[in-house]
């Protein structure tokens, strides 16, 4: 059994008598420790895919399976805890409080699960034990970035979700954060999802899932994922 399986998820939203369909029929699995890049264009359901597997949406049919539990049967307070226990999420604006410092915005998110990691560690593996103390204004876009994947990655989640992580970034920065995202998949084994636009990033995951019309076209993968220093775009 995969670790993470969507079995025919349909999603649809009522807006007065027009019912859209952002999911039809998805299928698709992922492995655990698998580094999984999905892309597609606007509206093609990848976010809605997304935000249903970390909890903060729920299915209209369908089954959704993480680790042998149906996540998409859950419910409030048992998605509340799956949000806080087995879920980091990474957006591309940073959502860090302004008038917490670095550590502190880590701190933050190990206060409320069980079995968080050391946010002094943490900052330290992603490049910024020298920058702790300062608040996010003191800090470059890609600096504040690294801080919101500390925060998540100091949860020890099983799962972690990031939505264009590097979309408000330049390109050598973003480029830094895929290679911090693609070493925590590699050294911490744990299941990370990016959610892009950018197709070229693709060669650097170990499945590539093609998002279209609210469904998964096509699924790739890769048996040698390329390191995202080799890729140029």
């Amino acid at each position: 059994m995969a670790y993470i399986e969507f079995r025919n998820v349909v999603k649809e939203y009522k807006m007065g008598e027009i019912i859209i369909k952002a999911l039809d029929k998805t299928n698709f699995t992922i492995e655990k420790g698998e580094l999984v890049v999905i892309v597609g264009p606007s509206g093609a359901g990848k976010t809605t895919a997304l935000n249903i597997l970390g909890g903060m949406d729920n299915v209209t049919s369908g089954i959704v399976l993480v680790d042998g539990r149906e996540v998409s049967k859950l419910k409030n307070k048992e998605l509340i805890k799956y949000r806080r226990e087995d879920i980091g999420f990474v957006f591309q604006f940073y959502n860090l409080v302004q008038n917490l410092t670095a550590k502190e915005n880590v701190e933050l998110a190990t206060q409320i699960c069980k079995d968080a990691l050391n946010p002094d560690e943490i900052l330290e593996k992603v490049g910024l034990k020298d920058r702790k103390n300062n608040f996010p204004s003191q800090l470059s876009g890609g600096e504040q970035q690294r801080v919101a994947i500390a925060r998540a990655i100091a949860k020890n989640p099983k799962l972690l979700l990031c939505d264009e992580p590097t979309g408000a970034l330049d390109y050598k920065t973003g480029k830094q954060i895929l290679k911090l995202l693609q070493n925590t998949a590699r050294k911490e084994n744990m299941t990370v999802l990016i959610i892009t636009h950018n197709s070229a990033i693709a060669p650097m995951a170990d499945k590539v899932i093609h998002f279209k019309n609210g469904t998964a076209e096509s699924v790739e993968i890769n048996k040698n994922p390329v390191n995202i220093d080799e890729i140029e775009w």
